[in-house]
């Protein structure tokens, strides 16, 4: 079953984004938990949940994926801001037990100056703080494109966060095909090896869920702009390859294109045309 669906706003709720991601032909669908550039959060509408996953199960959609700020940076070298996204992030984990075995995506940060091993140190420490052995949500380290003193440019760093850990088994990964063809992953020619370094790396067991994403930018330019499918440097044949390869094609993959619902629902409609059922 090809699990496919698109980044939608929760302003409406639970409900509402359901129905909106089966109505474009999605299964699935991606939401930030609050303002992505903010902190306030919507309160949670029991009712409005209810229905959601009364509407989840009857029209057979995946896991769902939440989005954490892009404001929070767990690494940052003044003391309010790591407490910020430790704040937000405990929050949000609490909020995703009303929608329980669900995914949970965050950038793990940018170090800004004070070296990536430091960087590493204080991610883990949050980590450590916030994980809690009764959650149901899986927390995703998101790869990143290595883009000035961004953590999480290179596998071994992902890997060292993992190592830091206490609760790993509470930990995946999100994989970006922008993010990691933009670090200097060549998901276009070497496909198999990025994987297999992954594998050696990581491992493929911790790999959860795909942001389906072309980059604006060229191979190894290590920038952060998404473009939509088939439209950037990665191109179509790319994209198909990746949502067809056997050790991808059973996971969740979650567009955040520069779309609206018509170009997502376009997206999706190519998308599945060309995967291998």
């Amino acid at each position: 079953m090809f699990n496919i669906g698109c980044h939608l706003s929760a302003s409406k709720g639970y409900a509402h984004m359901g129905q909106e991601a089966v109505s474009i032909g999605a299964n699935t669908f991606q939401f930030f938990t609050r303002n992505p550039r903010g902190s306030k959060a919507k309160a949670i509408d029991p009712k409005d949940v209810k229905k959601f996953l009364d509407y989840s199960q009857e029209n057979h959609l995946g896991r769902i994926l939440a989005h954490a700020p892009y404001t929070l940076n767990a690494c940052a070298a003044e003391p309010r801001t790591r407490e910020f996204a430790l704040e937000v992030m405990a929050d949000d984990l609490m909020r995703m037990e009303y929608t329980p075995n669900n995914y949970y995506t965050f950038h793990p940060g940018s170090h800004v100056g004070q070296g990536i091993d430091k960087g590493i140190e204080l991610i883990s420490d949050l980590l450590n703080t916030i994980l809690k052995p009764e959650q149901t949500t899986m927390v995703l380290l998101e790869t990143m494109s290595g883009k000035g003193s961004e953590v999480g440019g290179k596998f071994e760093e992902l890997r060292m966060i993992i190592d830091r850990v206490e609760l790993h088994d509470k930990l995946g990964v999100c994989l970006d095909t922008c993010h990691i063809y933009d670090a200097g992953y060549d998901i276009i020619s070497d496909l198999d090896e990025v994987l297999a370094e992954f594998d050696r790396i990581i491992g493929l067991n911790r790999l959860r869920a795909i942001h389906l994403n072309d980059s604006k930018n060229p191979f190894a330019s290590h920038k952060d702009r998404h473009e939509k499918i088939g439209e950037g440097s990665l191109g179509i044949d790319a994209i198909t390859n990746v949502i067809n390869h056997p050790r991808l094609r059973h996971l969740p993959f979650y567009l955040e294109t520069p779309n609206e619902l018509e170009g997502y629902a376009e997206e999706i409609k190519m998308l599945k045309a060309v995967y291998k059922e």
